[in-house]
């Protein structure tokens, strides 16, 4: 998993509440196990027709949003169903970073530890993103992990919440599982030091 330390990034605006994940990752495509291709995937029945042909006005298939890591949604993103392979679909397209008022308790935990950011704002900053993306489209946005920032275009920052372990985790690049190995030296360092203990079944 990449470490996550600041991030420049111009952004996308989906300003629709209550995205669920069927709608981010169709369970039709839950059968996979790899994360490789899953991004062209993502939002697919809102990106495809029927015959699999791109819309040409869905925000995701315009030229101009390609390369860009920051989503800014609608309230309660990530609702619905529990699947890993919702922002298994998004940092596959791209995106570091999804900002919100609220997230689904599920996806959130999902998303931090597969290096995505649930990043959440009040609803005035919310708001003012998307204004911005009408206005300015090309304008860009700063996300400082370590000092838990969110800077705008014209210099406000605003703070964001996250807790100590996961961030910890995304700014070092690792899972929960990596989170323990790191502490692997240290025991083998304690069972030298420590008689080996025998079970006795008498």
């Amino acid at each position: 998993m990449e470490a996550f330390k600041k991030l420049t990034s111009r952004f996308v605006a989906m300003p629709v509440n209550d995205i669920d994940t069927d709608q981010i990752m169709p369970a039709r495509f839950l059968k996979v196990t790899d994360k490789a291709g899953l991004g062209k995937n993502v939002f697919c029945d809102w990106r495809y027709n029927e015959d699999g042909s791109p819309k040409p006005d869905f925000i995701l298939n315009k030229p101009e949003v390609q390369g860009v890591k920051i989503l800014v949604a609608g309230d309660n993103f990530g609702c619905g169903s529990s699947r890993e392979h919702a922002p298994w679909g998004l940092t596959g397209f791209g995106f570091r970073v999804v900002i919100s008022t609220g997230f689904a308790d599920i996806f959130r935990n999902n998303s931090m530890k597969n290096g995505l950011l649930p990043l959440i704002v009040d609803a005035a900053t919310q708001q003012k993103l998307f204004d911005l993306a009408k206005k300015e489209p090309k304008a860009e946005l700063t996300v400082d992990l370590a000092a838990q920032t969110l800077t705008l275009p014209d210099g406000t920052k605003v703070s964001f919440p996250i807790d100590a372990f996961n961030k910890t985790c995304l700014l070092e690049g690792i899972d929960q599982l990596g989170y323990l190995q790191k502490f692997a030296p240290a025991v083998q360092e304690y069972e030298k030091s420590h008689p080996a203990r025998i079970n006795s079944l008498g």
